[in-house]
């Protein structure tokens, strides 16, 4: 699985909380969100269509929410988000990085949201029980695979729920794909290899963090061993067809980029020159010119209601 940072939490470095992909700098496994916030806004910006699907979906399952709270808010992209398609919520940016959280305040106070944003900087998800009410929408955006034990993690989830609220879990989906398997250039199956790369990156950060469990990654089930009734799954597709706009090329030069630097050298030395290659702007098969350039991109999202 890609993982990017899918608003901030996401290994796709996907914003993937869409992963070009998060991973680290120089095969770490720390992610750098301050030096990371601009490529999650930017994103989060792209992927507003795809999102203003998912909270059209929500709203039929919570409709009127009082409050929300956006827990791995990263920048607040969807906080404000949620805030603009929910005119009567009051909504709540959570997040463990005070830099991403001023310019969650900073996007509000600019959309004229900040009487109804408040943001709550702490470590997920013992940080939640600092919420003044109870929520009647949480949503998880990629946030949850960054908390060693996710199981544990959606109990506290559950228990800041107010009765008959939902649980919105976004977690997994499909890696973004950006070109063709032959791309005339290199090996074909380009995109393959770096999902596996991705993927390693990702048992790897999963087995660092602290009080890490392995658990299977049925989220229904683990929905219903936190007390809470699964009510849905969806997945939402962004589709952005070749050729792709200057919004759409730069997030595939900033993702392709983010996978070079920071997990390239896991590649062979065929693939690392035909990503060197594809990242030159003066290279006329480079992303920056290439006419069949897309994204391609699935997000899955779980929802689920603790019983009144």
């Amino acid at each position: 699985m890609a993982h990017e940072p899918h608003a901030h939490h996401g290994p796709r470095p996907q914003a993937t909380h869409d992963h070009a992909s998060h991973h680290g700098h120089h095969h770490g496994t720390d992610l750098d969100w301050a030096v990371m916030a601009p490529r999650l806004e930017a994103q989060a910006e792209l992927l507003a269509p795809l999102y203003g699907r998912v909270m059209a979906w929500l709203a039929e399952r919570a409709p009127e929410p009082g409050l929300i709270v956006d827990s791995g808010s990263g920048p607040g992209v969807l906080s404000c988000q949620f805030a603009e398609t929910f005119p009567k919520a009051r909504v709540v940016a959570v997040d463990g990085s005070a830099p991403l959280l001023e310019r969650a305040a900073e996007r509000a106070a600019r959309l004229g949201l900040a009487d109804r944003l408040t943001t709550l900087a702490g470590e997920l998800p013992d940080v939640l029980e600092e919420l003044e009410y109870p929520a009647d929408l949480l949503w998880a955006s990629n946030s949850l695979h960054h908390v060693g034990d996710q199981r544990a993690a959606l109990r506290a989830f559950a228990a800041r729920l107010a009765p008959g609220g939902t649980l919105a879990l976004l977690e997994g989906g499909l890696s973004a794909r950006f070109l063709p398997r032959d791309i005339g250039i290199g090996r074909p199956g380009l995109q393959a290899r770096i999902d596996a790369v991705e993927a390693e990156w990702f048992a790897r950060m999963r087995a660092e963090l602290p009080g890490h469990v392995a658990e299977t990654e049925d989220w229904p089930a683990l929905l219903a061993a936190a007390g809470l009734r699964h009510t849905g799954t969806r997945s939402f597709l962004l589709d952005l067809p070749a050729p792709v706009g200057e919004q759409a090329r730069a997030h595939v030069v900033n993702s392709l980029d983010w996978f070079r630097e920071g997990l390239g050298d896991a590649l062979d030395a065929g693939d690392r020159a035909t990503l060197d290659r594809l990242l030159d702007p003066d290279d006329e098969a480079s992303v920056h010119r290439r006419s069949d350039v897309f994204v391609l991109k699935v997000h899955t999202v779980y929802t689920a209601v603790r019983p009144a």
